[in-house]
């Protein structure tokens, strides 16, 4: 059984006891990082919403970029294929010659 340890969270004015893989500490911590940035970044853009405005700004945000992230994945694997396609064309028609 993988090892946890315990680590508190703050997002936004509440924080949050979770367990983590020692190993991913780090990413959890610098993800709560970028989290809290864009909700000082949404708060000074959108004032007078309130703190779960803010969350559900952050959360369609990260939803996007990750969904970006996997397009982008998916174009450039296509493209790889594609490319791969074309060389294995070029090598039958360099042995045919």
């Amino acid at each position: 059984m993988e090892s946890l340890i315990a680590a508190t969270v703050v997002i936004g004015d509440r924080s949050y006891r979770i367990k983590i893989r020692q190993e991913d500490e780090e990413v959890v911590r610098k993800t709560i990082k970028t989290i809290n940035d864009k909700i000082l970044e949404f708060k000074s853009t959108y004032a007078g919403k309130d703190m779960q405005d803010y969350i559900a700004m952050v959360l369609a945000w990260y939803a996007t970029e990750q969904n970006t992230a996997v397009a982008a994945e998916v174009e450039k694997e296509n493209l790889e294929d594609q490319l791969n396609s074309i060389e294995r064309l070029l090598d039958n028609q360099l042995k045919d010659n």
